[in-house]
């Protein structure tokens, strides 16, 4: 008998909610770096375990929108909270002192699960960066007079303490129902959203301040080919957008050396993720004020 569930994870940004769906997975699907907004709208990622199928929803860090991609972010958190059969509510344990907790963005979500209705988890992350462990009994206290949580759970997505006892609480919610997915797939990404991804992620890493932010990235090309000596090679064709010629400047860096690292990086994630050589080539344009553009937000896949 098959069963599923489909479970949202939501937070404030930064708290950890791709490396918490990555954990579950057992793989990298989305991508990790420690910059708010580093997630930009709904990825799921499947766990097929035995006759369990588990359908993580990871959505962008809740926040006060300042461009209408921004506004989009936050629409996709909501309608991620709707007909799941399980919410995460995912905080942090270091980030705030306890006397800031918890944060407005918390409280507007369990104000939201407590209008729908919702079951609900509290996930209280990063447990293994806390010094005095007496401050994870304080932030239990304090969020259980919020809400009834069907479970309070500490743990650490980084290291995967606390992980399988989250795992075994969402297995209550698995109800008979067929998979929706095949029980090989890993997510609903396909081949190019995860390159442009994987590209974007090594720009967060490697750029400082507002510039990753007003990035955006489009795969021109994604072509499989055999070379001279039987190899299997995919060619990649990314072409980068920023929105000013100051910021492309920064991207391409002296020498082109910052576009070559960040070439050289995601090129590495994407062979390691599809197993496989790759042939990447990026480019850098500009298209000025695309976050508050309706069209290019679209064209780039991110309403």
């Amino acid at each position: 008998m098959t069963k599923s569930a489909f479970i949202s994870i939501v937070g404030k940004p930064n708290v950890g909610k791709s490396s918490l769906m990555n954990n579950l997975i057992g793989q990298k699907v989305a991508i990790v770096t420690n910059k708010p907004q580093t997630t930009r709208t709904k990825i799921m990622g499947v766990l097929t375990s035995g006759d369990n199928q588990f359908v993580f929803i990871d959505t962008p860090g809740l926040h006060k929108p300042k461009t209408k991609l921004g506004e989009n972010m936050v629409k996709a958190v909501k309608d991620s909270m709707a007909d799941v059969d399980v919410c995460v509510l995912v905080i942090d344990a270091v980030s705030e002192p306890i006397e800031k907790l918890p944060t407005a963005a918390d409280i507007e979500l369990i104000e939201k699960i407590k209008s729908d209705k919702m079951d609900c988890i509290l996930a209280i992350n990063k447990i293994d960066l806390v010094d005095d462990k007496s401050k994870i009994m304080d932030i239990i206290l304090l969020y259980s007079k919020l809400f009834d949580f069907s479970a309070i759970i500490p743990l650490s997505a980084k290291n995967g303490d606390g992980v399988s006892i989250l795992k075994k609480e969402l297995e209550k919610y698995c109800v008979e129902a067929p998979h929706f997915f095949s029980d090989d797939e890993l997510t609903d990404q396909n081949e190019r959203t995860i390159a442009s991804e994987m590209i974007r992620e090594k720009m967060l890493l490697n750029l400082n301040k507002e510039v990753p932010h007003g990035i955006a990235v489009s795969i021109e090309k994604f072509k499989d080919r055999k070379t001279s000596s039987g190899e299997d090679i995919i060619d990649i064709e990314a072409i980068i957008y920023c929105e000013s010629e100051s910021h492309k400047g920064i991207i391409i860096g002296k020498r082109g050396e910052m576009l070559k690292r960040i070439s050289t990086g995601a090129r590495k994630e994407i062979e390691n993720f599809f197993c496989c050589k790759i042939n990447l080539q990026c480019w850098v344009k500009v298209k000025e004020d695309w976050r508050n553009r309706t069209g290019l937000i679209h064209n780039f896949g991110l309403d």
